[in-house]
């Protein structure tokens, strides 16, 4: 368990709960986070009930109402406080899924009030820009804060650089790659953060190659963060 002032921020993209997301949930609880930014939730039929039993399985609470999110969300667990949460969608090119992202402003232990935003990126790459664009200027007065998904590319990515280059955020969740699942060999899932907000050594959950296949097609990753500083 994370100390006094750490917030433990993780995320993870679920591919819809088409794998085992009973495992999933079993997965979440053993990297124990904070707070969970979560991509690829159902979004259409039935959805608030499957995420509400989901977050329930992992130990961790959830506000609802992602319509609109592009199947983002953010769930979190019983040493933080929901000060605020929204979900936003994102212009897209039809028939391309639908995009957007979620925002939850919360109060960390230690007493700090963070903002954590779960993003999903297009697979389009002019898409990616727009879209990130548009997320950092409706964050631009929230400090401190943790920006974390799946940004569908890599760190030579113009939307991964013009999140990393602004100075408010640098990637701080390990740099090994988490997609496929079963054989990572793409950094697709990322964790950035507030200057301000330290980040501790990492606490390594082990997973066998073939637990993460079973339970999505993408790894999670998760942060440790000191927040007194923030």
């Amino acid at each position: 368990m994370p100390g006094a002032a750490v917030l433990r921020v993780a995320s993870y993209n679920t591919r819809d709960f088409l794998d085992d997301h009973h495992l999933a949930a079993r997965l979440v609880r053993a990297v124990d986070p904070d707070v969970l930014c979560l991509q690829e939730v159902p979004r259409r039929l039935f959805a608030p009930g499957r995420v509400r039993r989901f977050a329930a399985a992992c130990g961790m609470d959830w506000g609802g109402a992602h319509r609109g999110s592009g199947g983002t969300t953010v769930l979190t667990g019983p040493r933080v406080q929901v000060l605020a949460a929204a979900h936003t969608r994102l212009p897209v090119r039809w028939p391309d899924r639908t995009r957007g992202y979620a925002v939850a402003r919360v109060l960390a232990p230690g007493g700090v009030a963070v903002t954590v935003a779960s993003v999903h990126l297009s697979l389009r790459a002019p898409e990616r820009l727009a879209h990130t664009e548009r997320i950092l200027a409706a964050l631009a007065d929230r400090e401190p804060l943790v920006l974390a998904g799946d940004l569908n590319e890599g760190d030579t990515g113009a939307a991964w650089r013009l999140i990393d280059v602004t100075g408010r955020l640098r990637p701080v969740s390990p740099p090994d790659p988490t997609f496929p699942a079963r054989a990572p060999r793409r950094r697709l899932d990322v964790v950035f953060a507030s200057p301000g907000l330290r980040v501790l050594p990492h606490r390594e959950v082990a997973v066998p190659d073939a637990v993460w296949a079973r339970a999505s097609d993408h790894r999670a990753v998760w942060v440790d963060l000191d927040v007194s500083a923030g």
